[in-house]
Formats: C-alpha cells, sequence, structure tokens
C-alpha cells in the first residue's frame, strides 16, 4: 500500500478531527430531539396516563437531562484541558452510548430519570470538545469553515430523530442512538490530539481551573457574553417552537399546529442557518458583524412570527424554517467561545458555554409562564424576546472580533 506524503497526511487527519466532531454532535442533537418526541409514547408504556401526570413526569426528565448536561459540562470542559480533547470525546459518547441502550430497558420513571440524567452528562462533552480540538487543528483561515461543517452536519441529527421517532418504537430508538454512539467511538481510535494542547501539557501553567472565569471580572464579563449572544437561539426553540400549537391558537391560524412538525421544520432551517453563518463568516473575514446580522434577522421573524394573525399551516411552519435559519448562528456562536480564551482553558469554556445556554431554557421557560400569567401569551412571549435580543445585541457589540485571531496563547489564571 503507497505509503502518503506528509501534507497528505496532514489533510486527512485534519478532516477525520472535523467529521468525528460533527458525527458527535450529531448525535447529541439527535437525542435532544428524540427525547421530545419520545416522551409522551414512553411514559404512556410505563403506565403514566393521566394528561397532568404526563406533563409533570415529561418535565421531570427534561429537567433531569438539563441537569446532566450542565454538571457535565463543566466536569467534561475541566477535563478536556486537564487531560486532552480526545479524553473528551472518547469519554463522553462512550458514557452517552451505555445510558441510551440502558434507557431501552427503562421499566420504572425512577430509572428513566435517572438514565436521562447519565445520558445528559455524557452528551454535555460532544459540541465543545469537537469545536475545541478543530479550532485549535485548522490553520486561523479556515477554521470557521470546519466548525460550519460541524453545526451543519451535527444539526441535521434531528431529521434522523424525527423518521426514527415516527417509525420505530421508543425502545428502539434509544437503542439505535446507543449504537451510533458506540459506533463513532470506533471512528475516533485514529483521531490526534490537539498539538496546542500537546505543547501546553510541556508548561507548568494552570489548566482547566472553571473557578478562574469568576475569579476576574474582564474574563468573567467576556465569559458571560459567550453565554448571553446565544440565548435568544433557545428563546426561540424553547419558548416559541416549543409552545407553537398554544402561539397557533392565539394567532388564530388556519388549522393545529403540530409541534413537532413545528420543531422539524424550525431544525430544517437551523441546518441552513448554520451552514449560512459559518460561510459568511469567512467570507466577510468577521464573526462580529455576521452574529449581529442574524439577531436582527431573528427579531424581524420574531415581530413576523408574534405581530401576524391569521396564518395559514403552511405559512405558519415556513416561519418556523425562517425562525431556524435566522437562529442558525450557533456554530460561529461557539466559535467565538473558542476564540476568546487562552489554551489552558479553552476546552471548560467551550464546552461549558453552549450547554448553560440549553440550560437558559429552564430560567426562559419560568420568566414566560410569569409574563404569560400577568400581561398574556403574546405580549408576554414578545417582551421576553425583546429582552433577550437586546441582551445579545449588546453583548456581541462589546466582545472583541476573533477571526483570524491566533489561538496558540495561554490565559494567566
Amino acid at each position: 500500500m503507497p505509503t502518503l506524503k506528509p501534507s497528505a497526511q496532514r489533510h486527512y487527519l485534519l478532516n477525520a478531527s472535523v467529521i468525528v466532531a460533527a458525527l458527535g454532535y450529531f448525535v447529541d442533537i439527535y437525542d435532544l430531539v428524540l427525547f421530545s418526541i419520545v416522551r409522551i409514547p414512553s411514559l404512556q408504556s410505563l403506565g403514566v396516563t393521566d394528561p397532568t401526570a404526563l406533563l409533570e413526569e415529561g418535565v421531570l426528565l427534561l429537567n433531569m437531562q438539563m441537569a446532566g448536561m450542565l454538571l457535565g459540562g463543566i466536569a467534561w470542559g475541566v477535563l478536556g484541558d486537564k487531560k486532552g480533547r480526545l479524553s473528551v470525546l472518547f469519554g463522553s459518547i462512550f458514557l452517552y452510548s451505555i445510558a441510551n441502550i440502558l434507557n431501552g430497558f427503562v421499566t420504572t420513571i425512577p430509572m428513566y430519570a435517572v438514565l436521562r440524567f447519565v445520558a445528559g452528562v455524557g452528551l454535555a462533552g460532544e459540541l465543545g470538545a469537537g469545536i475545541t480540538l478543530v479550532s485549535e487543528v485548522l490553520p486561523k483561515e479556515k477554521r470557521g469553515y470546519g466548525t460550519m461543517v460541524v453545526a451543519t452536519i451535527g444539526i441535521s441529527g434531528a431529521i434522523l430523530a424525527g423518521f426514527v421517532g415516527e417509525f420505530f418504537g421508543w425502545r428502539t430508538a434509544y437503542f439505535i442512538g446507543g449504537g451510533l454512539g458506540m459506533l463513532l467511538l470506533f471512528l475516533r481510535v485514529g483521531v490526534f490530539e490537539s498539538g496546542m494542547f500537546n505543547n501546553l501539557k510541556q508548561t507548568s501553567v494552570t489548566r482547566g481551573n472553571f473557578l478562574s472565569l469568576f475569579t476576574n471580572s474582564k474574563r468573567f464579563w467576556k465569559y458571560l457574553k459567550c453565554i448571553l449572544i446565544g440565548v435568544p437561539i433557545w428563546y426561540v426553540v424553547g419558548i416559541l417552537i416549543t409552545f407553537s400549537p398554544e402561539f397557533g391558537l392565539a394567532l388564530g391560524v388556519s388549522d393545529t399546529v403540530s409541534a413537532a412538525r413545528a420543531v422539524g421544520f424550525c431544525y430544517l432551517g437551523l441546518v441552513f442557518g448554520d451552514f449560512a453563518s459559518g460561510f459568511l463568516s469567512q467570507h466577510f473575514r468577521s464573526r462580529r458583524n455576521i452574529v449581529l446580522a442574524f439577531l436582527l434577522l431573528t427579531g424581524i421573524f420574531i415581530g413576523v412570527y408574534l405581530l401576524g394573525r391569521n396564518f395559514s399551516l403552511t405559512a405558519f411552519y415556513t416561519l418556523c424554517v425562517a425562525l431556524g435559519f435566522a437562529g442558525g448562528y450557533w456554530a460561529v456562536f461557539v466559535t467565538i467561545a473558542a476564540e476568546q480564551f487562552g489554551t489552558n482553558i479553552r476546552a471548560t469554556v467551550t464546552t461549558t458555554v453552549p450547554n448553560f445556554v440549553r440550560g437558559a431554557v429552564v430560567p426562559l421557560t419560568l420568566a414566560f409562564s410569569a409574563l404569560k400569567d400577568g400581561v398574556g401569551l403574546v405580549p408576554g412571549a414578545l417582551l421576553l424576546g425583546v429582552l433577550c435580543l437586546a441582551i445579545a445585541v449588546v453583548s456581541i457589540l462589546t466582545l472583541d472580533e476573533t477571526y483570524g485571531k491566533d489561538l496558540n496563547y495561554m490565559e494567566p489564571l
């Protein structure tokens, strides 16, 4: 067998890192969307039939999964800076795979809740570790393309989840998720560690100190802004799309809105939005301007969604695609987080930031419930959306531009 030239070998390894990171995010999104699809049938098969109990137990399981992702994000992030990016990519997917396979065997709600927590912990490391690795191994002029591929392929995991959730039983759907994870585990055997991290190990610099993000005011505000610019994405998904049946009724949509279809159309928009935002950030050589443009686009479509009336069902679902597209700056948002901090804390930041944004769904839904009871469904959602967008715009305008930034430096902790 002919030996590859060094340049060809490097090109192969770079591509392998991008594809492996992308498939990890694919599994991540598959599981998040799958749970929303199989929540009710899985609970009904476990003996929960009362509508109120279905909602309460579903919220419990979702909160357990989100708690796992929040705690896992911190743990995997610190591990990624202390032991390496690959240690997280191997450990996280293994834990997720085992938890999902066991999810297919659950017989009680407490067992289900524990395994949703464990699966959440496992999934928490996928995106952050993958983006960190890709950001560090690709040339600085091309890393935006790499993270674009990661996000675009990853988001399409929602499409597979929709197909599996509709045509297979819920237990089989979990087995498929676990099997995908195990397959990905074997694919990662040929991936190499980031050279920046290998160089970092030769120094005595402090690595992965999560608390250091809160002990320096400048570092803390930069970290917080990285989180806040992503919150509007999950406002759209967690409020406008999740409660689309209620909004459809309030807005006079001509037919009953299906939450499952609304989610599917939103994620379809996210696929194209992530590709577009990543490509445009490279073409215009700016992360900040592209995120700002997508935030403004999100504001426009939120206005159309909440202020319009008497949509046809087709028009409403088209608007869900548009909202997904406008919120598809996730790839650029996570890349910004990776580029804002030094190598010795980069994995901690890049892994915790997206998980804290996902966790923001909890305070967002609590705020929405309070506003809904106080001023009404649509006005409450509009007020909350304006607040999220305003904070995100201020945050991105006050962060440094990071396109083409040299990432081979240490953060003074």
